[in-house]
């Protein structure tokens, strides 16, 4: 090799020395102040419980604050956008749940793009629905209700926390490709959606399982199907919608962090790692169990996955289900 090839050789390593001595050192040090963690929705929801739960794990082991903003209002459009607007210096960080999937498709603007604004960090947890009825409802199975919902169109009614919640597009997930002729009744949260149901003011309704787990245990809601790709362990007994023979019908509420596009992919990885390793102790997994979730902790490719393949999914749903977009 000659003189000149071994100068501009190791100028190059030089140059590449230069580039990744300051990554290795601030995926080191970071975080060295405290982290802001936003999450679009008011305390004491199922989201904010878990954020505060992996918050208050990172702040222990990493030595630094990371400290919970609620944000709520629009459908959550309001700590996204908030997050989007935040510098990319690895000190804000975003929780989302699927309103950050759905609501490209229900507003007529958002003041954010989900893919440009956010690079991904992990999906923490998941949780699925129950599908249920009120006891009344003769139906014992999936196959069954479905007959049933055939044989009595426009008679059958289903609750839902509100329009444009994962329970309404579970609901319209369900009924559009079986043709189903079931009227959607929107309500003020899902406390009132699942006891209307309990009631039997509504014969059916998909309930986040840590919502609707206590009313099936109680007896005073029966579950037909859980949303999810298996069994869950709370209730090994109720199948999933597709050994009940309807695919395609996975909904899970999902838990996810979010940071500022362009923050250093160190601390993006150094995030993913710790939470990674909280949600893998015992005292977390079973604290999220109890919640009704299961862990998840993907790597930031596969969460970034998740995202870009739900948009397109939930925007048909929303627009075959024709459901009017919010100003």
């Amino acid at each position: 090799m000659g003189r000149s090839c071994r100068s501009g050789l190791a100028a190059a390593i030089a140059v590449l020395w230069v580039a990744l001595v300051p990554c290795a050192a601030n995926a080191q040090s970071y975080p060295n102040k405290p982290v802001r963690v936003i999450v679009p929705f008011t305390p004491g929801g199922s989201t904010d419980v878990v954020a505060r739960l992996i918050a208050q794990h990172l702040t222990n082991n990493l030595g630094q604050q990371f400290y919970i903003e609620n944000h709520g209002g629009a459908g959550g459009n309001i700590g996204i956008a908030l997050a989007a607007s935040a510098p990319a210096d690895g000190y804000t960080a975003l929780i989302i749940s699927n309103s950050f999937i759905f609501n490209p498709s229900l507003y007529t603007k958002i003041p954010y793009d989900p893919i440009k604004d956010f690079a991904p960090v992990t999906g923490i947890a998941t949780s699925p629905y129950l599908l249920t009825v009120t006891p009344s409802v003769p139906a014992q199975d999936l196959k069954e209700f479905i007959a049933m919902a055939r044989a009595n169109p426009g008679k059958l009614s289903y609750a839902s926390s509100g329009r444009g919640t994962p329970g309404h597009l579970a609901g319209e997930l369900f009924r559009l490709p079986l043709g189903l002729d079931i009227v959607h009744v929107p309500f003020n949260g899902g406390g009132p959606a699942i006891q209307a149901t309990v009631a039997g003011h509504v014969q059916v309704s998909f309930n986040a399982l840590p919502t609707g787990a206590p009313h099936v245990k109680a007896g005073k809601l029966r579950a037909l199907a859980v949303t999810a790709a298996t069994r869950h362990p709370s209730f090994p007994d109720v199948p999933t919608m597709a050994e009940g023979g309807v695919g395609g019908q996975e909904v899970e509420i999902m838990v996810g962090l979010l940071m500022r596009a362009g923050t250093p992919q160190p601390m993006i990885d150094r995030l993913q790692q710790e939470i990674a390793k909280i949600t893998a102790t015992p005292e977390v997994a079973e604290r999220l169990t109890f919640l009704g979730f299961s862990r998840v902790a993907n790597t930031p490719a596969e969460f970034g996955g998740w995202i870009k393949t739900e948009l397109p999914r939930w925007s048909k749903v929303i627009e075959d289900a024709k459901i009017q977009k919010t100003q």
